[in-house]
């Protein structure tokens, strides 16, 4: 494991890292996301009427309509994300990052645009 040089120090020779590790963290963040997913389709959807109540109570301050918003809309988040799966970005980080847009996108909600 160690070598010498040729002023006669020794110096230690770099260990490769555990491959063992590395499927440990890569199955917890697969046991993770399964999770999430499956607490994720327990969420009802809402009704056209619901979110429109929801989406005035947000535009009026109320945070617990915009997490109900958000709640109600991770669905949509994790569909979107598979569709941009295998580009270089875990399926995790899409979903993440679609989730921090959905917050952005449940408080700037107008419910009186019409649109879902």
């Amino acid at each position: 494991m160690a070598t010498t040089t040729r002023k006669g120090a020794r110096k230690r020779k770099r260990q490769a890292p555990s491959l063992d590790a590395g499927f440990a963290v890569a199955a917890e963040d697969q046991s993770s996301l399964d999770q999430y997913l499956k607490e994720v389709s327990t969420h009802s959807l809402l009704t056209g009427p619901q979110e429109i109540e929801l989406g005035k109570r947000a535009q009026a301050g109320d945070e617990v309509a915009v997490a109900e918003l958000v709640r109600a809309n991770l669905r949509f988040v994790i569909s979107v994300a598979k569709k941009y799966q295998n580009r270089g970005v875990s399926l995790a980080d899409l979903i993440q990052e679609g989730n921090v847009g959905l917050v952005t996108a449940a408080r700037k909600f107008d419910p009186d645009q019409g649109v879902k």
